[in-house]
């Protein structure tokens, strides 16, 4: 019986069957970084997205570190997005590109 549906839990032989995870990679950027603002889903709070690093996870967790602490307010990393609460577009913009990156605001 050949299902694409069904898949093996459980094996009496070797007990619980975990899933292969596939690593998941980020799409490449056109190296420009985008800074967006977003409120939807948030309950009226607004966040600063910025997308478009090509870097690994290590050294994204610590650009968001230092982005949250110039700016003085929270933020997270999230699938190589960095949030930023707050709207701190034109800070964040000035902040990257003394790092030498090419910024755009996008969205409204």
């Amino acid at each position: 019986m050949s299902d694409n549906n069904s898949r093996l839990v459980y094996s009496t032989e070797s007990g619980r069957i975990a899933e292969e995870k596939k690593p998941t990679e980020r799409p490449k950027g056109d190296g420009v970084v985008r800074i967006q603002r977003q409120t939807s889903g948030r309950k009226g709070k607004g966040v600063c997205l910025i997308t478009g690093i090509d870097a690994d996870d290590a050294t994204l967790t610590a650009l968001a570190a230092e982005l949250k602490k110039k700016c003085g307010c929270g933020g997270a990393l999230k699938e190589g997005v960095i949030e930023i609460q707050g709207d701190k577009r034109d800070l964040l913009k000035t902040l990257l590109e003394a790092k030498g990156m090419k910024v755009k605001l996008a969205g409204g």
